[in-house]
């Protein structure tokens, strides 16, 4: 997969309430980074009752610019959530404060598998998160004119969930699925396979657009997914040629796979070899010696 798949659009802009289609608007929050590209993307779905997908950074300038984009008869009837990552969550607690909506979408942070002994949740996991109702796979939430379907696909956190818009065909796709840039996937509270079984199940979806948790859409679903699975076991294959060549660890993987990256982008890489790593030891064609660490040393079975 190269870069021209990527759709860098950096007129995605904070702190603007933009109306992207017929029910839904976007607001960017001024979060912008390394893994959050312009910021957080807010949506804001309905006209009368309106749900809030992803509230974004705790910041009382995009606090104020949603409860002004919800007001004039508008109600907040629903705050939507699509993962446990605090740049989509820490603006929660004060968006509920504001409008009294309950919280909906994904459960309480959980890792993709139990912590070892020298691991704990990354940095980014908001463990504070407590939602008023927790969705599966297939629940709805509703209001005037607009219907938001779950769809569970972990991989980038083990509780993300998209939401189908069943009125037009679009999807909210959280981080899951993003335009600009590949999902980072960071155990121990992400998971390779969970991700690339959500990506298989995404593909036979029949989505008109991704509305992403950052950056601007994915116009050809399912052209696009097919690509980032496609990307993702080149780069699986790759790690292993790294492995057969004689590279034993992480480090030396990255500095082969990842030359010139920036020091800002170097963990998120090494997180998502170690990603790509313990799908291949499950796999049986990967030994480690113990368990399966960033610290590791790693040979072909």
């Amino acid at each position: 997969m190269t870069d021209t798949l990527f759709s860098h659009d950096d007129s995605v802009a904070a702190g603007q309430v933009v109306q992207v289609e017929p029910l839904v608007r976007r607001v960017v929050g001024p979060n912008p980074g390394p893994y959050t590209y312009t910021g957080t993307c807010t949506y804001l779905v309905g006209d009368d009752e309106v749900a809030i997908i992803d509230p974004g950074p705790d910041d009382p300038g995009h606090l104020a610019i949603l409860l002004d984009a919800t007001a004039a008869g508008r109600r907040v009837s629903h705050i939507v959530v699509t993962h446990t990552h605090r740049d989509h969550t820490a603006g929660v607690e004060a968006l509920r404060a504001a409008t009294g909506a309950p919280v909906v979408g994904c459960a309480p942070h959980f890792s993709a598998r139990a912590l070892q002994v020298f691991e704990r949740n990354e940095a980014a996991a908001d463990l504070d998160y407590a939602p008023d109702r927790v969705l599966a796979d297939g629940d709805r939430v509703s209001g005037k004119g607009w219907t938001l379907a779950a769809v569970a696909t972990p991989g980038h956190t083990a509780n993300h969930l998209a939401f189908a818009l069943e009125e037009n065909g679009a999807l909210f796709s959280g981080d899951h699925v993003m335009a600009w840039s590949t999902t980072l996937v960071a155990p121990p509270d992400g998971s390779m396979a969970a991700y690339m079984a959500a990506l298989a199940s995404l593909r036979e979806r029949d989505d008109r657009i991704y509305w992403p948790g950052h950056g601007g859409p994915v116009v050809d679903p399912r052209r696009y997914v097919r690509g980032l699975l496609s990307h993702r076991r080149q780069r699986e294959a790759s790690i292993l040629a790294r492995i057969e060549a004689g590279d034993t660890t992480i480090p030396e993987i990255v500095d082969k796979l990842y030359a010139g990256i920036g020091p800002e982008l170097r963990g998120g890489a090494s997180l998502s070899v170690l990603a790509h790593i313990e799908s291949l030891v499950a796999d049986r064609q990967v030994e480690s010696d113990g368990p399966v660490r960033p610290d590791g040393r790693f040979r072909r079975r």
